[in-house]
């Protein structure tokens, strides 16, 4: 026994950590982790991943109208004047066009003998009847048409993993997010981790794009100047140990609990794995930490980590509802009797090759 004890001294080839090494690196034992067993309490109270939502002044925002007028705005006006010599209308001609007014910064245009008007914020109709009044007192009974004739001067911007990128003017049919979006082609990536930026004056709101569809409330109304972009979730885990595979693992939907996590990698592998040591290592903020471990005195992070018991008659059911997290590491650990055949083949193996080449020079 004393010389397998020394071979395993030695370091024997090994995927990490072992399940006793782990608890021995415990607070209560003087080492710098929270041990804790998964509980349905515990899964509850880590359960905190803020869910992505807009904020109030987003969704107070309504509707802008459709023919409302902006700045950068390009107008089509026609006057009509009831006189054989009108102040615009050439002799022989009853009505003249003014064609491609475009609408200034300052959200003006300059119309012969009415002068500087404003005509950012009004609608078409209202533009007619105060170009109407200020021709009025120099022409009798003009009558006067104002159409809009591009929408350029309220855009938004759409960029990132939408299949049409680009510039597109608020119309009607496109007040409003999820209308903008599917104008453009709709997203270039999987639905399931794409998500929604909108900036605007300096603030900006983030959603899923589900929850664009699912809540009809977050689909809020576009404002000119607005920026969408569409971008694919960006979280991920890290798996290590006797999973299926080792590797940094992208999350492909937007909650995902440690049993999906272990499906994902191909599950424990079945030759090394102890279903006893499924552990998740984390940074958990002191709130959480402090509900986790029933205390109030602890202050920022905290090195804590999760145990997971597949054995246990609920382990499987606490494993589905505990939440993984954004650069949570998921550790399993070596069955023990691994280690122990390990030490045997590091015995044995040495006695066996010695042997083939007794028999080789033997013959």
């Amino acid at each position: 026994m004393s010389v397998v004890a020394a071979v395993a001294s030695c370091g024997l080839p090994r995927s990490g950590p072992t399940r006793g090494e782990i608890i021995a690196g415990a607070k209560d034992r003087k080492g710098n982790s929270f041990i804790v067993d998964v509980t349905d309490h515990v899964a509850e109270v880590t359960a905190v991943e803020p869910p992505l939502a807009f904020s109030q002044a987003f969704l107070n925002a309504g509707v802008i109208g459709s023919d409302t007028i902006s700045p950068g705005d390009v107008l089509g006006l026609t006057i009509w004047e009831n006189v054989d010599d009108g102040l615009l209308v050439a002799q022989g001609a009853n009505a003249t066009q003014l064609t491609e007014l475009q609408v200034d910064g300052s959200g003006f245009i300059f119309v012969p003998y009415a002068g500087r008007i404003k005509a950012a914020g009004n609608t078409p109709e209202e533009l007619r009847r105060i170009i109407t009044e200020k021709l009025d007192a120099q022409t009798p009974d003009p009558q006067v048409s104002v159409v809009r004739l591009a929408g350029d001067g309220a855009t938004v911007s759409l960029m990132g993993a939408i299949s049409g990128q680009g510039v597109y003017p608020i119309e009607r049919p496109t007040r409003t997010l999820s209308a903008m979006v599917a104008k453009a082609g709709g997203v270039a990536i999987k639905p399931e981790v794409a998500q929604i930026t909108v900036k605007r004056n300096g603030y900006s709101g983030k959603i899923w794009l589900k929850d664009l569809y699912e809540n009809p409330q977050m689909d809020i109304a576009l404002r000119p100047g607005d920026v969408i972009l569409v971008e694919e979730d960006t979280r991920a885990f890290v798996t290590l140990g006797a999973a299926g595979r080792q590797a940094r693992v992208p999350f492909d939907t937007e909650n995902l609990s440690a049993l999906e996590a272990l499906a994902i990698v191909g599950g424990l592998n079945s030759g090394l794995a102890d279903p006893k040591g499924v552990f998740i290592f984390r940074e958990e903020s002191g709130d959480v930490a402090n509900a986790v471990l029933g205390r109030t005195d602890l202050v920022g992070e905290q090195r804590m980590i999760y145990v997971l018991d597949l054995t246990e008659p609920d382990g499987v059911f606490v494993a589905r509802d505990f939440l993984i997290r954004d650069g949570d590491t998921l550790y399993v650990t070596e069955a023990p009797y691994v280690q122990w055949q390990k030490t045997l083949s590091a015995l044995t193996g040495p006695l066996a090759t010695a042997n083939t080449v007794d028999n080789l020079t033997s013959n």
